[in-house]
C-alpha cells in the first residue's frame, strides 16, 4: 500500500504543479493556477498520515516506508524549487517571459553548494520522519526497515558533496551560442 501512495502522491504532486502552470499561463487564469500550486505540499502531508496510519495500524515497516519519509524530505525542501523552475519555462513557452538561464562557472559551483545545504536539510527532515516513526511505533522489530534508511540518507548527502565538490574543481563551462560562450 505505501509504494501504490508514494506513486499516487508523487503523480498528484506533478498534476498539481502542471495543472497550476497551466491554468495560470495557458488558460490565464491565475487564481485557479495558485490554488492548484497551494495543493503541492499538502500532498507530502497526505503521505505522511497514510505511513504513519499504515504503521499504526499492525502493519511492518518496510523499505516503502523509507522511502517515503526520503520523499517528504526531498519534497519539502526542494519543492519549491521544482515549481519555479517549472514556472520560469512555462512563463518563457507560453507567456513570453525571458528564457531560462544556465549557470556555470563560479555561479553553478555556488548553487552545487546551495544544494548541499538544501539536501542537508532534507536529510534531517526525512532523519526526523524516520525516527518520528520508529518511536510512534515503538516496536523495534516492526521498525527494522526503518532504520536500516538512515544510512541511505548519509550516501544521499555524500554523493551531494561529492557532486559540488566536482563543480568546485571543475567547474561548468559556459554554454555555447551563436555569438559566443553564454551564461555566467
Amino acid at each position: 500500500m505505501t509504494l501504490l501512495a508514494i506513486v499516487v502522491c508523487e503523480v498528484a504532486f506533478w498534476v498539481a504543479i502542471l495543472g497550476g502552470l497551466t491554468a495560470r499561463y495557458v488558460l490565464r487564469r491565475p487564481r485557479f493556477g495558485a490554488a492548484m500550486l497551494v495543493a503541492a505540499p499538502l500532498i507530502d502531508l497526505v503521505l505522511l498520515i497514510l505511513v504513519a496510519l499504515d504503521l499504526l495500524g499492525g502493519g511492518a515497516a518496510s523499505w516503502h516506508h523509507g522511502l517515503a519519509a526520503i520523499y517528504i524530505g526531498a519534497s519539502v525542501v526542494y519543492g519549491h524549487r521544482m515549481i519555479a523552475w517549472a514556472d520560469k519555462r512555462f512563463d518563457h513557452r507560453f507567456a513570453g517571459g525571458p528564457a531560462p538561464e544556465r549557470l556555470s562557472g563560479r555561479r553553478h559551483t555556488a548553487r552545487c553548494w546551495g544544494d548541499v545545504l538544501r539536501t542537508g536539510v532534507a536529510v534531517l527532515i526525512a532523519g526526523g520522519i524516520l525516527g518520528g516513526l520508529v518511536a510512534l511505533v515503538d516496536d523495534p522489530a516492526r521498525t527494522a526497515e526503518l532504520r536500516g534508511a538512515f544510512p541511505v540518507l548519509g550516501v544521499v548527502l555524500a554523493i551531494e558533496v561529492l557532486w559540488a565538490i566536482s563543480y568546485t574543481v571543475w567547474p561548468r563551462k559556459p554554454a555555447m551560442s551563436p555569438t559566443g560562450p553564454a551564461g555566467g
